[in-house]
């Protein structure tokens, strides 16, 4: 039976920078990353992962979630016990990450120069037939320029 429920998502960048996208709770967090970044007009290009700790060091986060742990070569893992170690983001769904109103995790998208987005759960939805998801329901502030000129001219 397909999961015909959704979750409405603020995306923020900071307080005065957000979207609010609606995902299917079938779908990954592969593709919510994409919608995320897709949503700010960036291209979608880089590692990320998500990490449950907002406050303070992210990569102290009991749960992260790493696009790393997809990869065949995992040597970087090498001797971290598996509690410590990042899940798939290929193979966990937005429904089970984020089961409630209120869930929100750091999205860190390009470990070089670091985007933090919050992703936040604020509403629990249903699939409407004939909408093609993700949605984009809302926006506020400008996006910043994913590669700022380095002409200062």
């Amino acid at each position: 039976m397909a999961d015909t429920t959704t979750t409405l998502f603020r995306v923020s960048l900071k307080k005065s920078v957000y979207r609010d996208i609606e995902v299917r709770n079938s779908a990954t967090l592969y593709a919510l990353a994409g919608a995320a970044v897709k949503a700010f007009g960036f291209d979608f290009d880089h590692a990320f992962g998500f990490y449950s700790e907002t406050k303070g060091s992210i990569y102290d986060s009991k749960t992260k979630y790493e696009l790393f742990a997809d990869m065949e070569d995992e040597d970087f893992d090498l001797g971290k016990p598996d509690s410590a170690k990042p899940q798939s983001v290929r193979k966990n769904r937005v429904g089970t990450v984020f089961p409630s109103k209120g869930d929100k995790m750091i999205m860190l998208f390009d470990y070089g120069d670091n985007w933090n987005f919050l992703v936040e759960a604020i509403g629990k939805g249903e699939v409407v037939a004939g909408k093609r998801y993700p949605i984009r329901h809302a926006s506020k502030g400008k996006a910043p320029e994913q590669y700022p000129s380095m002409d200062d001219n």
